[in-house]
This record gives C-alpha cells, structure tokens and sequence, in this order.
C-alpha cells in the first residue's frame, strides 16, 4: 500500500458539524451538481449514439457493448479508491483532478479513429467519474452548514443523479441527429463526448474560487486491493463478451484464460481486503445478511436496467428505424416513473416491511421486461432486408400499446425497490463504516449493470448466431456516417 499520512495534517475536527464559512453557497451547489450530472448522464449519453459509432468506425456489433460496460467498470471498480483519494488528499483537489481526467478523456473520445482509442477514452472517463463523484457528495457536508440549507442541497444531487439517465438518452439522441456543430462538420456520435470538455475544465478552474478544501485524513492507499479488483472484474467481463464472438465462444482458449484469471484476481481482492488495515472494502460490512443481501440485489436490479436501455436503443433504431432524437424523448417517460416510484416506496418503507416493497418492486420489472420481450422483431428475413433498402423500417412500433406501458412499469419498479434497497444497505452500519457502504452500495450498482450487461450481450449473440439460418445475407455495411439508423439491420 502507499503511505500519504506524510501529505497529511492532523487529523481534522469534525467537518460536518462545522463546515467553514463559504460565501456564494448556490454556485458551489451550481458546481457539485454539473460535476454529478456529467457523471451521471455519461452512463446512458453514448446509448443512442452506438449504431452511428459502429459504422462509423467499424466497431463489432458484439463490441458494441463495451462503450457501455467499459465507463462503468472503471467508475465502479475504482469508486472506493476515488472516495479513499478524497479523504487523504482532500475532495476538492480530487474533484478538480477528476473533472479534468474526464475532459480529457471525452476529448480523446470524441476524437477517436479506431475502436481501441474509443474504448481507452471511455475507461478513463470512468477513471474521472470515480474521482469526482464521491468528492462531489462529501463537499456538500464540509461546504453546506447543517440544517435547510444542506437539506436542499442533498436534495438537488439526488435530483441529479435520478434525471440524469434521462436527460443522457435525450442529449444523446439530439447530439446524434446532428451532422455539423457550429459550421463545422462533426459527426454527430463525437459531440456526444465533445460536449463535456468545456463543461469539465470551466468547472475544475471555477471549484477553487467557490468551494472550500476539506481537511486531508492520516490514512494508507489501498493500491493492491483498486488493482486486483478494477483488474479482475475486467477480466470477467472480457471473458463474458469474447465467449459471445462467433469465432471464440466458451471454449476458446482465450475466453477460458480471461475468466480464470478474472477469478483469481477477485479470490487475491478478497485475500487482500483481509489483510491490509485500511481495505477499500472491508469484508465485515457484508456480515449483516440484510445487508449482505441488498448489495446483491442491487448487483442484479441494475443489470435489468442497463440491459433495458442498451438493447431496447438499438432495437427501435437499427428495427424500428427511429431517429435518434425520437428514441431518446421516448425514454422521457422512464424517469416520470421512477420518480413516482421513488416517492411512493419512501411513504411506503416507515410502514412496510422493506423486502415487500422492494419485491414488488423487482416484480414489477420482471413482468415490465416480459412485456419487452413480446416486441414485433418476426418479419421474414426478405420483408426485412427489402423495407431496409428502401429506406423504411423493418418493423413498425407501435410506441403507445407496445413501448410505453412496459416503460413506466419498469421505471415504477424500479424507484419502488433502489429505495428500501438503499436504506437496508446502510442500516445498521457502524458510524465509522457508513460512508463505506454507501460507496459499496454505489459500487455495485455500476459493477453489477456493467456484468449483466456483458453477460447478457453475450447470450444476445449466441441466439442470433443460432437463428442465423432464418435471415437473409445482410445488406453491404453502410458509409461511415450514416444519415439514418435505417440502413442496418439488428444484430
């Protein structure tokens, strides 16, 4: 491990009982919340974008995949690191740091030739957002003064982070549908990234004028223990997403050797944790089964979700024959109801057993994504390639009937059950662990959707594979910059 304790003062007093005194206290919240949403809405901003970013630069459609699960495993596998830097480095300086990473890294992005440039840009990205999202929610305690107003501002970033998924898809699908940006002629899916590096370094030099430095805490760096795990969880999803290509499949000799080595370096994560004296995640806060349970649950409630708006994107685009600005406003509804159902299961918790009201919750996604799984996609393999080629839509979707409902029934599911998820989670915890696992919670929300996701493209592309003999050849690969989805056929 690395000793910083030489870096750091005297332990601090309490710095959410007396937060220094900060002048222009709505810019500071102006700052925290810009820093949350370009984290945040980066999860789902490139969804919309994945058909025109394969075209254009070639990318597999079974790869497709990794512009998605890429950002979040970083974000999620170096969380707790990122959280870790702040309290011995001090949430500001991290913040800055992480703000800039993700500038750079969405100017790298959106600047990208070739899908190895692309994929390195979205893990640094993640790389930024671990260092500035949990820096973000603690300067709220050490520069908001207890009472209304850091209420308020709590507030204001849980807004954040609940409209940023939605906002992502929109921005998405309306950066997307554009061919030129200013006069100048861009590519549509690059200002997708473009767009954060002036946001991101504007904010990073705008922070020390307007946030305060927190005290820096004597402490080691847990350095093995961010290696092995942002490692092996790689491995794993590298693995999952090989074992999906038809020409490896699961027993290639390289899938088999990403998925040993991924266990392996998660069995070293854990041997790690026990032995080292300020582990990332200690092991005792999975001691309560309770608890224990929610993390696992919030492992798998995300994979749902990010699964839903990856493969649901592609569908009404490259099927439907959607615009990009079309399919992102008609994923408006999903954040309508998560809000209702977040509202509801936070009544509902005081009163209710928790497990019933996440349950329902859970179960109310299920029969949501049944519900997905009855979309037209039956066409005979000549109606398909036919209506593609002449301009039209391989499908027509019926977005009322078909979409919408099952939308606002998984979005409801869903607020119904991150709620009781979230509060089982940190019940109980010793104060000493609390922001250890709110950071765990966190981390397996962005670990678990980044698995599910791969595990399930893998699954996607075994079943295409296998239904291969009911299509026709598909039609030659379209131009580097399509001016439609329309002009390629789903994987």
């Amino acid at each position: 491990m690395t000793d910083l304790s030489s870096a750091s003062p005297a332990p601090a007093q309490d710095e959410a009982a007396a937060p220094p005194a900060t002048r222009h206290l709505g810019w500071a919240l102006v700052l925290i919340s810009v820093a949350q949403l370009m984290v945040v809405l980066d999860a789902t901003i490139a969804n919309i974008a994945l058909p025109y970013i394969g075209a254009d630069l070639g990318i597999a459609e079974a790869n497709l995949s990794w512009i998605v699960t890429g950002y979040a495993l970083a974000f999620g596998g170096l969380l707790l690191l990122g959280g870790r830097l702040g309290d011995l480095l001090g949430r500001r300086r991290v913040l800055m740091a992480g703000l800039v990473v993700f500038a750079v890294a969405s100017l790298l992005g959106g600047l990208a030739t070739n899908e190895g440039l692309l994929l390195g840009a979205r893990g640094l990205q993640g790389l930024g957002a671990a260092l500035a999202s949990p820096a973000a929610l603690a300067l709220i305690t050490t520069t908001f003064p207890a009472g209304p107003a850091r209420n308020r501002a709590f507030a204001i970033y849980a807004a954040m982070s609940g409209i940023g998924a939605a906002f992502g898809l929109i921005l998405g699908g309306w950066l997307t549908g554009h061919s030129s940006f200013l006069g100048l002629d861009v590519e549509g899916w690059r200002m997708t990234f473009l767009i954060n590096v002036p946001i991101g370094i504007v904010a990073a030099l705008l922070a020390p004028r307007f946030l305060p430095e927190s005290a820096r805490h004597a402490g080691r760096l847990d350095v093995p223990g961010a290696v092995t795990g942002t490692l092996g969880l790689l491995a794993v999803v590298f693995g999952l997403t090989r074992a999906g290509e038809e020409a490896h499949g699961w027993g290639d000799a390289g899938t088999i050797a990403a998925l040993v080595a991924g266990v392996a370096l998660l069995a070293a994560f854990v041997v790690i944790e026990t032995r080292v004296s300020d582990p990332l995640m200690p092991l005792r806060i999975f001691a309560n089964r309770t608890r224990a349970a929610s993390f696992v649950a919030m492992m798998m409630v995300p994979a749902a979700m990010f699964a839903m708006f990856f493969f649901l994107s592609l569908y009404v685009q490259n099927v439907g024959g959607w615009e990009p600005l079309h399919t992102g406003f008609a994923f408006l509804p999903f954040s309508v109801g998560m809000i209702a159902g977040a509202t509801l299961s936070s009544n509902l918790v005081s009163r209710i057993d928790p497990r019933f009201v996440a349950g329902t919750g859970t179960i109310l996604a299920a029969v949501a994504l049944f519900g997905f799984s009855r979309l037209p996609a039956d066409l005979a393999a000549g109606d398909v390639v036919s209506s593609l080629a002449a301009g039209g839509s391989a499908v027509d979707i019926d977005y009322v009937s078909s979409m919408l409902p099952y939308l606002l029934l998984m979005s409801f599911g869903m607020g119904l059950t991150f709620v009781p998820l979230t509060l089982t989670a940190v019940h109980h915890v010793r104060a000493e662990d609390s922001g250890i696992g709110s950071g765990v919670l966190n981390t397996m929300q962005q670990v678990g959707g980044a698995l599910g996701l791969a595990a399930l493209a893998t699954v996607a592309s075994h079943v295409a594979s296998g239904s291969a003999e009911t299509f026709a050849p598909r039609p030659a690969r379209p131009s580097p910059v399509p001016a439609s989805p329309r002009s390629r056929v789903a994987p």
